[in-house]
């Protein structure tokens, strides 16, 4: 999340600021009328004090800095802007109103982020709509290749999903490093949308560059719903070149469920892996076979 900043060069443009993000309109306005604070005034990072007010959800303070003729697509050194704010926090109201008066949804974070990529991260549903519906890109994504899928994948936000692919988001638009939506859902143990992105064409054993599939990281991880549901769209069991399998995974990281799951559903015991020293087997036996109780 953005960090603002709100050292002011003025005592007056202090106490505008202040208000802004108190939603104190009287004091806003009466700043602003006495001519002696500029409505674009900005602290040492950029920031505007409609950035503060749209942060802070403050309509009735954004509704009078724009009035007042206050440039709704400045940016932050960031590259943040009023709307980006209103769209990370989940202000709804506030983003319909910026698009009243010509906010862009073009401007870009230095990481490349923009409106539509905030609001998806942090599972604002709504805003998300209404930004699709004033020309957000679907399509946008992170200098790192992350896109706006990709984000609501990684925070489980089912609906936000269902409404991005819905409006054209590609499910197996991978990150630079191979990342697919899919595989970071399994990562964060999100079985329900994983489920939804296999129906909706989700490659299951599409690997990223390190050669790691959704199906392992969840054995890793050692989570068991979002293996089934995996498990439920392909019964194959994926094993990476080196002869790392998702029960290698699973026996590594001591996750005894998740063992007998792989087992049940035909994984090979005997598979050997050349990087895996050679107790990995009696491990695997230890794991799965059932405790014996001595007697008193």
């Amino acid at each position: 999340m953005c960090r603002m900043s709100f050292k002011k060069e003025t005592p007056l443009a202090n106490a505008a600021f202040w208000a802004a993000r108190r939603g104190n309109l009287a004091l806003l306005r009466l700043l602003l009328n006495s001519g002696r604070v500029d409505v674009d005034c900005r602290d040492s990072h950029g920031t505007t004090l409609l950035m503060v007010a749209a942060y802070s959800g403050h309509i009735d303070c954004v509704r009078e800095l724009v009035l007042q003729g206050a440039d709704i697509n400045l940016q932050r050194e960031s590259g943040t802007t009023a709307l980006f704010f209103a769209a990370q926090q989940g202000h709804n109201d506030i983003v319909r109103f910026l698009f009243e008066f010509g906010a862009s949804t073009e401007c870009r974070t230095k990481d490349g982020g923009t409106a539509l990529l905030a609001a998806s991260q942090y599972g604002h549903m709504r805003v998300v709509e209404t930004l699709l519906k004033h020309g957000a890109n679907i399509h946008d994504q992170l200098y790192d290749g992350a896109t706006a899928l990709f984000l609501a994948a990684q925070g489980g936000y089912l609906d936000v999903i269902r409404l991005l692919l819905s409006s054209g988001a590609k499910v197996n638009q991978p990150r630079q490093d191979g990342t697919a939506p899919l595989w970071i859902a399994a990562q964060m143990g999100h079985s329900e949308v994983v489920r939804v992105m296999l129906l909706r064409g989700a490659e299951r054993d599409a690997a990223r560059n390190d050669g790691t599939t959704a199906l392992l990281k969840a054995a890793n991880k050692g989570y068991n719903d979002v293996i089934e549901e995996l498990l439920k769209f392909s019964p194959t069991l994926g094993i990476l070149k080196n002869g790392t399998s998702a029960l290698h995974a699973a026996v590594l990281n001591g996750n005894i469920k998740t063992v007998a799951l792989l087992l049940e559903a035909g994984a090979d015991p005997a598979l050997r892996n050349k990087t895996l020293d050679t107790d990995f087997l009696k491990r695997s036996i230890f794991l799965t076979k059932p405790s014996v109780k001595g007697k008193c």
